[in-house]
């Protein structure tokens, strides 16, 4: 739920969390100097748009159990983030520091450690489509949105609807040609991959079109 639509108050209340850490109604309530029963309020909301919450924590001694309030990874994605900032300056640095070279060899061994762990889950045998959508899964987990189409009898198109690391393709176009070669490696011999959309050309998303050879 974009921020936007969130009051003042919501939002402070999020703040206040994710400084805090897990915390208890009453003690938002003294933070923001609120009474406990608009704090509750805005946690009920905030809980049923998914944005916060609560672990029942036990007592220290007598007494009742108390809920801790703590943010959700949705919420959490609401805060700044410049990891792809962070990305964009290490290939400049790597670049400047290294040369062109030196960063294609980065790239190189990079995309060799995705080789390794996607063959993990990657079925060596069996259908070119099992392959494919164990692909299609494990690159949706890295936040691809991927999704698999059959288009005729043998060919399969792999969408990937989202680019989570586009900033650091767009400098380093390495980056795209060592997927492509991840991709053929782990699906195996004897399959024809060919990028037919391309994010980077002005492209909505990238689609792999694969078929057997």
């Amino acid at each position: 739920m974009p921020e936007s639509r969130l009051t003042d108050a919501k939002r402070a209340l999020l703040e206040l969390i994710k400084r805090q850490g897990p915390t208890d109604a009453a003690c938002i309530a003294k933070k923001m100097k609120l009474t406990d029963v608009a704090v509750r309020q805005h946690l009920a909301v905030l809980e049923e748009k998914g944005l916060v919450m609560p672990t029942l924590q036990p007592p220290k001694g007598r007494g009742r159990p108390t809920n801790l309030w703590r943010l959700t990874q949705i919420a959490i994605e609401l805060f700044p983030d410049r990891h792809a900032d962070l990305t964009v300056d290490l290939i400049n640095a790597t670049r400047k520091a290294l040369g062109e070279e030196s960063l294609l060899r980065v790239i190189e061994v990079r995309a060799q450690d995705q080789i390794k762990s996607y063959r993990k889950l990657v079925p060596t045998g069996g259908s070119l489509k099992k392959r494919v959508e164990a692909l299609a899964k494990l690159r949706s987990a890295e936040g691809y949105m991927a999704e698999v189409i059959k288009e005729k009898p043998g060919t399969y198109l792999l969408i990937e609807h989202h680019c989570p690391i586009c900033e650091a393709a767009k400098t380093c176009q390495g980056l795209c040609a060592a997927e492509l070669d991840v991709f053929k490696s782990v699906l195996g011999r004897g399959v024809r991959i060919e990028r037919c959309e391309h994010l980077l050309s002005k492209g909505d998303r990238c689609i792999y079109r694969i078929q057997d050879a």
